[in-house]
């Protein structure tokens, strides 16, 4: 399996931490965060890696090189307009070609085994891709996923309204008491993401979403695993996050 980073983004919440350097290559225990990524890859076996890079591009290409002081093969596509997370990983296509990869943000960080236990749980049947979750009791914070019995993707909703989670409650997809459960952001897919990304069209919020193309292959049939996360799930969104990092073991 190969994996697809995005890491283009400048990361405006982190203010002048990330003027000279793209977020992902901000130091969390002495490596950029990006370098933790990459080794938690590496630990589920993955060796073949493609970078999206932006923001400052030169710095991580520049770091990480061909990948050969790592142990890894590292290409790298640059998304110049920032438009959104639908078409970012089509710089990617070309790379993975007709396997299956692991895609994910590159300021997430998770436990070296959450790779490995998605790996896992990908091939235990038959789907077009797996999403991760986290699980809250709050049902504001962002991206909804509901599952079936068998722990597979039947609805998705990003940052949904008020009168979404009225309706959806309406369904039965959520009932008091019930787990709400949250896109982590760390996915696989088959190539065949790439025909729905190809056909996105600009959200309400004005860019490409991943997650559309996502809505689209389930309405096309296509079926998805889903895997909670297990321990740390962190999103580095801020200067904050990042100095409560360094109190924090993270292998």
């Amino acid at each position: 399996m190969k994996a697809v980073i995005l890491a283009a983004g400048k990361g405006t919440r982190m203010g002048g931490l990330t003027s000279e350097l793209p977020k992902p290559m901000l130091g969390v225990h002495g490596k950029p965060i990006l370098e933790h990524i990459i080794a938690g890859l590496q630990s589920a076996g993955i060796r073949e890696f493609f970078i999206v890079t932006g923001w400052h591009a030169e710095v991580i290409e520049s770091y990480f090189g061909d990948g050969s002081k790592f142990g890894i093969k590292v290409q790298y596509g640059r998304q110049v307009v920032q438009d959104g997370t639908g078409k970012a990983p089509e710089l990617a296509k070309g790379f993975v070609g007709s396997d299956d990869f692991v895609l994910t943000y590159g300021d997430i960080l998770v436990r070296p085994e959450t790779y490995k236990q998605m790996i896992v749980r990908y091939g235990e049947k038959p789907v077009a891709g797996l999403l991760t979750c986290t699980g809250s009791q709050d049902v504001t914070k962002g991206g909804l996923l509901f599952f079936d019995p068998t722990f597979c993707l039947c609805k998705l909703i990003e940052k949904p309204s008020a009168a979404e989670i009225a309706a959806v409650r309406a369904e039965g997809y959520l009932k008091a008491g019930d787990t709400a459960w949250y896109n982590a952001g760390i996915y696989i897919f088959k190539p065949s993401i790439f025909e729905f990304t190809a056909k996105l069209q600009k959200s309400i919020r004005g860019e490409f979403e991943l997650t559309d193309a996502i809505i689209a292959m389930l309405v096309a049939g296509h079926k998805f695993a889903g895997l909670e996360i297990q321990g740390r799930w962190v999103d580095v969104r801020d200067p904050e996050v990042l100095a409560s990092l360094e109190k924090t073991q993270l292998d």
